[in-house]
């Protein structure tokens, strides 16, 4: 298969009924600044890359949004068991942006959007969500060449500091892609 575009991108989500379902579940919530992403997004980039027929399992589906008006965890976890009547069987994994600074150690986020910019690599720093305006979305603010590609790289605010680095190394060996897609190409940093 040629390298696939944003476009060719967005058409594979809309063609996949499960995902779209996946979509269509989380905005029922109306969160602010939501989106899913990660391995939702990556996963379907490289199974259709190296000609999977089935799904990959995933671990989890992430799901981000950015509310200043309860950063609480327990709000998150309400979420989840929301998402989890809606659509059952998904392991859905639901963080609010607002806080996830000080989980990790990080500067404040701006936004779903930036905190996206901060994830450790580029072909995860990818998110899909369902606009009133524009429809299906998608955001890569590192472009989607690497994930395309299936080149696995730190993002820039893992690669400038030595112990983010670290963890970016240690989520390789953790995650162990390769096992499951074997064309993939991993930069240490």
């Amino acid at each position: 298969m040629s390298a696939l575009k944003e476009e060719d991108i967005l058409r594979l989500v809309r063609e996949d009924d499960w995902m779209t379902g996946i979509l269509r579940t989380v905005q029922t919530l109306n969160l602010p600044d939501w989106w899913v992403c990660a391995g939702f997004v990556r996963a379907k980039i490289w199974d259709t890359r190296h000609g999977y027929g089935e799904r990959t399992a995933l671990p989890d589906v992430d799901v981000i949004y950015f509310d200043p008006g309860d950063d609480s965890e327990g709000r998150e976890k309400e979420l989840e068991d929301l998402l989890t009547g809606l659509h059952s069987g998904v392991p859905w994994s639901v963080k609010n942006q607002v806080r996830m600074h000080h989980i990790n150690h990080n500067p404040p986020h701006a936004s779903a959007r930036d905190a996206m910019s901060k994830f450790p690599e580029t072909a995860t720093a990818l998110g899909l969500t369902l606009s009133d305006e524009n429809g299906l979305v998608l955001y890569a603010p590192w472009g989607v060449e690497d994930a395309v590609n299936g080149v696995i790289r730190p993002t820039p605010f893992f690669r400038e500091d030595p112990d983010r680095l670290r963890i970016y190394r240690n989520r390789l060996l953790k995650k162990n892609w390769k096992r499951h897609w074997e064309r993939l190409t991993i930069l240490d940093g």
